[in-house]
């Protein structure tokens, strides 16, 4: 079973020296001990990069100081702390290895309790260290990956708009029976890659925080006419039934991000449609739970009779290219962005989301959002 404890390398031409510091060490860390310079060297040319230098000052063949310069210079071990050992205890001494990059120093004869704590210190240093660079290098790598998603997310918008274009001047035209299949396949794929683009947008502009909601007056109803326009086809496509259940309480109007929750919406919608078999029953449900002074807390719920999500999923569809299940990821297309996206616009706009489900037995997406009721808005002309 390989050591992963800490490696210590003790340099020293006093053999007593390097037994005492062995025997205080060697229970905690892998201790290695060489006598002189020129080993010192060859052990770290053989890869063997220590955690920790122990270096004596006073070498024969090199002192301390030349020996740390070396070291430093070297872009293999300069972040390797060198701690002095040393009989020297003047502040000129100290002053001129820490202006060479030592780390600290231990003065002879050897406490074993500040030996401890001095190496102890310097690991915690390197560790902390070693996290920064970790977490730079991580912050840089996405930082290049969400700018490659919004370049590309952006030069596929104009093509793929253009198409979806064309194939609707195609609809109003004159066309066989199995062209309108191709055009209909044309237009449910076309409108699919749209919505993936459109996710990736989002995410780039979430995770820049330049993703915000925008607040304005707007319908209701309308607004769910406009969503059963955009999702009629699939339902009927699938010989499904749709019902509506609306909250006779709720206003007319409402001032709140009506692009956003549209998105919110037609994307459960389209899972719930998505994952129902043919003439499988969908429901929207939408109810007033508050009226605190004109702002509206409202609850939505998509409910269905698909093919169900096991518990022990429910929070990972929540996640950034997760599926509750692989195979039917696979099986229904999908690569888990709209819900991850659902629950970041749902939470900006002060709600929540969750879903009560099991296999074979549907599902019940039920979110929360805060609107402000129109009407208590002065409207200017």
């Amino acid at each position: 079973m390989p050591d992963d404890r800490n490696k210590i390398l003790l340099v020293d031409d006093n053999m007593a020296t390097l037994a005492q510091c062995k025997s205080l060490l060697q229970k905690y860390y892998m201790v290695y001990t060489i006598q002189s310079v020129v080993t010192l060297f060859e052990h770290l040319e053989n890869n063997n990069i220590p955690d920790v230098i122990l270096l004596d000052i006073e070498m024969p063949e090199m002192n301390g100081f030349e020996v740390i310069k070396k070291l430093k210079a070297d872009v293999r071990y300069k972040n390797i702390p060198v701690i002095f050992l040393t009989a020297k205890n003047d502040a000129e001494s100290e002053r001129e290895g820490f202006n060479l990059g030592a780390a600290d120093y231990v003065t002879k004869p050897i406490s074993p309790v500040l030996l401890q704590m001095r190496i102890q210190n310097q690991l915690k240093i390197r560790d902390h260290m070693r996290r920064i660079v970790v977490k730079e290098l991580a912050e840089r790598s996405h930082k290049i990956k969400m700018d490659f998603l919004l370049r590309i997310s952006h030069e596929m918008l104009t093509p793929m708009n253009a198409i979806m274009g064309m194939t609707e001047i195609l609809k109003t035209r004159g066309y066989l029976d199995e062209q309108k299949e191709c055009l209909d396949e044309i237009e449910a794929a076309s409108r699919k890659l749209l919505i993936f683009i459109n996710n990736l947008l989002d995410i780039s502009g979430q995770k820049e925080n330049s993703f915000t909601v925008k607040n304005s007056k707007f319908s209701f109803k309308a607004m769910l006419e406009y969503i059963l326009n955009r999702i009629s086809s699939e339902v009927e496509n699938k010989q499904q039934t749709l019902s509506f259940n609306i909250d006779p309480l709720l206003p007319a109007s409402l001032i709140g991000d009506e692009k956003r929750l549209t998105q919110v919406i037609i994307h459960l919608l389209s899972n719930a449609i998505k994952f129902t078999p043919e003439k499988g029953e969908i429901c929207l449900s939408i109810r007033v739970t508050e009226n605190n002074n004109g702002i509206i807390t409202l609850q939505i719920v998509i409910n269905d009779n698909g093919i169900g999500i096991p518990k022990t999923h429910h929070n990972k569809i929540f996640n950034i290219f997760n599926q509750a299940d692989e195979s039917a990821a696979s099986k229904y297309d999908g690569v888990g962005l709209g819900l991850a996206m659902s629950k970041f616009i749902i939470e900006l706009m002060g709600g929540d989301i969750w879903v009560e489900s099991e296999p074979d037995k549907g599902s019940k997406f039920i979110f929360t959002c805060k609107l402000q009721s129109g009407k208590y808005i002065t409207e200017t002309h």
